[in-house]
């Protein structure tokens, strides 16, 4: 009897199930940005990344609340390939698909290393199809630090995840391992940062329970992974004191960024708090009883507890067809995560009674970084990033089932069939992005060489135009602009150099009151103030607007009035 071939040695069917999930992702990504486009986010995006390839620098010669490394990488496609939105729209569509055949690699092997026999090939690749449409850059498909940060831990967990099923000590893979911990704290703060904590514990942890068990030779991987985790952090932090000073990036990636969005302890735990709980969370656990403890097997007894298992599952379906609300259909789509998470915290518990390992300890840094997300902005939709981490943990409860019971291909095809079939309208209708008015009004491309490829419904676009072509001709470029509120990518597209330490006026953007908002305009001698009248964002969040342009304007007068914008000229 020949042996069952390994799942996890690659082949022709992979290297098709590869380019099949890749080339999905990436068209899914790419349709998204042929038919919306949030300016809000863009702009910030591309008009910081502009100022940085002209050699501006965060933190030391302006404010900057978020982590450097999205704003780098998007800052080095300009300088490598000039300004062309297109091209960060690609990147994003290549880093969305290597995120949906990294989890796909990663939920092969969580099946493969827990003997789910021949099925784990399929059922990986059935798990991972939902995240065609719901991977990290499905539902917001603009770079994004949030989306970035995903993606490194992604790529960290694999790296993890391979060391964890290493027969023998690979010193490389530790070394790259531990660096890779440090990076997702330097895309995004509040996943990056639970998700370094929650690792260097775990395998603090881990050395110490070796050394304990004076199983030295096991303790070798765990002690280089975590002098690694040491020296990179060393590096990084002698780097930023270097370039920026490592005092003023704290000041503000830390203490501004947490005192402008750190909820209350209250709000964190609500995200928890959720009627459905009350009867998702027995049914799920009657199904694993009659799974796991042989004496209340009966005839039948599999597929009634399969039922009860996919409970949650069917009534995210049936609620998606009696449900015509978009809203509730999204509502319902994310109910599903309180319950997934809770109940891969014990599962994760009850797997350490196997032994205390590598592979036991990365469900809790999953979980870790998940949480980051959720309580610190007490959103299930801020899930938007995040769901290849909600598949692995589904794939590990996948896992945890036995075997002989034969329910995990079943129960994977029912999850893949509800996340596709909500997931897609969820993405379709954008209640993620409903901050913005990005769905009303007929498509516009911009007749601007640096935004070919950007797609905007509504009138933004040509009044956009109208601006720069206006700017083009009465504003020199060596003079100074205040943009309120920033919404456009006005820098990435006219190429001139931002001079006022703002750009995008939010809460958590903008450290200025209006006193001091306006005593840096006249200090760094701006010349013209430009109002957006008309934003495409829902509400303008420019903090104490009308005091900031009633003092803004004691130094500006009227010069011109656009389609959607006032010009102002400094008396």
């Amino acid at each position: 009897m020949q042996p069952a071939p390994n799942p996890l040695r690659w082949s022709l069917r992979d290297t098709l199930a590869a380019t099949a999930l890749f080339a999905a992702t990436a068209a899914v990504v790419l349709w998204q940005n042929s038919r919306i486009g949030v300016l809000w986010d863009l702009s910030y995006l591309l008009d910081s990344a502009f100022r940085l390839s002209l050699g501006q620098v965060p933190y030391r010669d302006f404010p900057f609340a978020h982590a450097p490394l999205t704003f780098l990488l998007q800052a080095e496609i300009i300088k490598l390939t000039g300004r062309v939105v297109f091209h960060h729209i690609l990147y994003a569509a290549i880093a969305g698909a290597l995120g949906t055949v990294l989890t796909w690699r990663i939920i092969l092997r969580t099946l493969a290393s827990n003997k789910q026999g021949t099925s784990a090939w399929h059922t990986a690749f059935v798990l991972a199809l939902p995240l065609t449409v719901l991977g990290v850059y499905g539902i917001f498909p603009i770079p994004f630090y949030d989306c970035d940060a995903t993606l490194a831990i992604l790529i960290t967990l694999y790296l993890l995840q391979r060391l964890a099923t290493s027969s023998t000590p690979q010193h490389w893979l530790s070394i790259t391992a531990g660096a890779a911990i440090v990076l997702p704290v330097f895309f995004k703060q509040n996943i990056g940062l639970p998700f370094l904590l929650a690792s260097v514990a775990g395998i603090s942890l881990l050395l110490l329970w070796n050394l304990l068990r004076r199983a030295h030779a096991a303790a070798k991987s765990p002690l280089v992974v975590l002098a690694t985790i040491t020296t990179t952090l060393a590096a990084a932090a002698l780097l930023l004191h270097l370039t920026v000073g490592l005092r003023a990036y704290l000041r503000w990636t830390v203490t501004f960024a947490a005192q402008r969005r750190m909820p209350p302890l209250s709000d964190m735990v609500g995200v928890y708090i959720d009627a459905s709980l009350l009867w998702t969370l027995p049914c799920i656990a009657a199904g694993l009883i009659f799974l796991l403890v042989p004496r209340l097997r009966f005839r039948g007894s599999s597929f009634f507890a399969t039922l009860l298992l996919a409970a949650p599952l069917l009534r995210t379906l049936t609620l998606f067809f009696l449900q015509p609300d978009p809203d509730d259909r999204t509502t319902n789509l994310l109910l599903l995560w309180p319950a997934v998470l809770l109940l891969a915290f014990v599962v994760a518990i009850c797997q350490l009674r196997r032994g205390f390992t590598l592979a036991s300890l990365l469900p809790f840094i999953t979980l870790a970084a998940i949480n980051g997300v959720l309580l610190s902005q007490q959103l299930w939709g801020s899930t938007y990033a995040i769901w290849p981490l909600f598949v692995i943990l589904c794939a590990g409860l996948f896992a945890s089932l036995p075997r002989e019971t034969k329910p995990t291909l079943p129960l994977s095809a029912l999850f893949a069939a509800t996340l596709l079939l909500c997931g897609s309208f969820y993405l379709a209708g954008e209640e993620r992005l409903s901050y913005a008015n990005i769905l009303n009004g007929a498509p516009h491309h911009s007749t601007l060489p640096a935004l070919r490829g950007l797609t905007v419904r509504g009138p933004d676009l040509p009044a956009f135009d109208q601006l720069v072509a206006f700017t083009d001709t009465h504003i020199p470029p060596s003079d100074g602009i205040i943009l309120l509120n920033g919404e456009d990518p006005f820098y990435f597209a006219t190429g001139r150099t931002p001079q006022f330490p703002v750009l995008l006026f939010d809460p958590a953007t903008d450290p200025y009151s209006p006193v001091e908002l306006v005593h840096e305009a006249r200090a760094r001698n701006i010349r013209w103030l430009i109002i957006k009248r008309t934003l495409q964002t829902q509400g303008d969040p420019t903090p104490n607007r009308a005091e900031t342009i009633q003092l803004l304007l004691k130094d500006f007068a009227p010069y011109a009035q656009l389609d959607n914008y006032d010009i102002y000229r400094h008396l």
